[in-house]
């Protein structure tokens, strides 16, 4: 039996079909791109232009995989002529000698990974995991490095669990193109992240114990606190700069030196990010006012924190639901 074509395009029966995929979507154009904000952009685009083709489809494929091969072509045009998203680790080594604050890189030399809020609904907890450790930030950081088609791939096939013959017709490919790509893909992730960190779920206690060790050093200026909770192997990085910190004692230098200040000068407030337990941070301006600062993401561990990850962007702070500023 033939499908049969929808004689008009009915606005609410095109949202009864289709929104419920929109927060996954998000999720799925922001693995592919790196960025939150791009994502949420892309995902709009992907909607505009299925509705101008809704009254054309005939319900061949499921409406997910229909939504998921709009989007995934609207990221590879996106991505063409960009520019990949790293982290200032995807730049150069670590800081040999942390003497003098971290240089900023020049606005616009360098297009930067951005984190994104836990914000997509968990009603089934084992996909949740699932959904959590795809957007973990090593991860997406590493996705970036793979070509675009190779990304789409790996996301399709094994975070959303497309078949290859889907996979395929999403991408417009063969499924012997689909499982080499795949095969490339695997090898080049396992280049990258040889051994990927067994990261502590935000809500685990040991977490949420090294989250409040952390904001208690911040809001108290205590590196000896730090000192507690981050592991002897810890590196911080933080953009859009540049140099970036491998070892506690180093991570300590720097912070202490340039970044703690006085009690009082920080405020956070606990969020997730990336799947992940994370801060948005304030700071105290000279007018005594604490202003959105930064986006702090933690990769915490059973033997503490292993790595921190600082954007300093107060545009992301809004992004994750927090003012501009704290009164009170």
């Amino acid at each position: 039996m033939t499908a049969r074509v929808r004689e008009a395009a009915d606005p609410d029966r095109f949202a009864a079909e289709t929104e419920r995929f929109r927060r996954e979507l998000v999720a799925h154009c922001y693995r592919m791109v790196g960025s939150a904000h791009d994502a949420e952009d892309l995902v709009q685009e992907t909607y505009l232009r299925a509705w101008r083709a809704y009254s054309g489809f005939e319900g061949r494929a499921s409406v997910r995989s229909w939504l998921y091969k709009i989007a995934t072509n609207v990221c590879l045009t996106a991505v063409r002529p960009r520019r990949m998203r790293v982290l200032p680790s995807g730049l150069t080594g670590p800081q040999a000698t942390p003497d003098r604050p971290p240089r900023p890189v020049p606005p616009g030399e360098v297009a930067w990974l951005e984190p994104v809020p836990d914000t997509w609904p968990a009603e089934d907890p084992a996909a949740a995991v699932i959904a959590r450790e795809s957007i973990r930030l090593a991860l997406v950081a590493s996705l970036q490095h793979l070509p675009a088609r190779q990304r789409a791939i790996l996301l399709l096939r094994e975070v959303l669990a497309f078949t290859a013959a889907e996979t395929a017709q999403i991408l417009g490919t063969t499924t012997v193109a689909v499982k080499s790509g795949l095969q490339r893909a695997r090898a080049r992730l396992a280049e990258l992240e040889p051994e990927p960190e067994d990261l502590l779920e935000p809500a685990d206690p040991r977490a949420r114990a090294l989250l409040e060790g952390y904001v208690a050093a911040f809001e108290r200026s205590d590196a000896g606190l730090l000192e507690h909770v981050l592991r002897a192997d810890a590196t911080l990085e933080a953009t859009p700069f540049r140099d970036w910190q491998a070892g506690r004692a180093n991570c300590l230098r720097v912070l202490d030196a340039y970044v703690l200040g006085a009690p009082g000068d920080w405020r956070m407030l606990p969020t997730t990010a990336n799947g992940q337990p994370a801060v948005v941070a304030y700071h105290r301006d000279a007018g005594g006012v604490l202003r959105a600062h930064d986006v702090v993401v933690l990769a915490a561990t059973a033997t503490g924190i292993s790595r921190v990850v600082a954007f300093h962007d107060p545009a992301l702070v809004a992004l994750f639901g927090f003012p501009d500023a704290l009164t009170g």
